[in-house]
């Protein structure tokens, strides 16, 4: 079947189903700030138990990051994130998932060549990319402060 990209594009879109596009925005809205919520109760338990500010903040991003792997490795974040959308890219969660799925999916090569690698296939590029920006953001600050 030859078919010219303009007639592509019009079969795709007849055969694509409309999407509820305010619906999904609210569902997101409500997922990303149920977790949020979450993550300040979590902050106000971990206060209440006797730890400091800065401590209770740590605990609640390992907490959240758990939970994330967990429900990652259970194969229910998937479940959650394809009713939710973007509601899970809330920035902890979504980044533990974005580093417990590849690692999972090539679990069967291997602890080193498999889960090991893959674990960083998202990482890496975040570190690289998150240290340089911050040793040009210093730099940056250190240049302003000479003036």
């Amino acid at each position: 079947m030859d078919m010219s990209d303009q007639q592509y594009q019009q079969y795709v879109k007849a055969l694509a189903k409309p999407s509820p596009l305010a619906r999904d925005m609210v569902w997101a809205f409500c997922v990303g700030g149920g977790i949020c919520a979450g993550g300040q109760g979590l902050s106000n338990l971990y206060r209440q138990l006797g730890l400091p500010g800065e401590d209770a903040a740590a605990w609640v991003s390992i907490t959240l990051i758990f939970l994330a792997a967990l429900l990652t490795g259970l194969g229910l974040f998937d479940d959650i994130a394809r009713r939710a959308g973007a509601g899970t890219l809330v920035p902890i969660t979504g980044f533990a998932n974005a580093m417990v799925s590849p690692a999972l999916e090539f679990k069967h090569e291997g602890l080193v060549t498999g889960t090991g690698a893959k674990l960083f296939t998202v990482a890496g590029p975040v570190l690289a990319y998150g240290i340089s920006a911050s040793v040009v953001y210093g730099i940056v600050l250190w240049i302003v402060g000479q003036f």
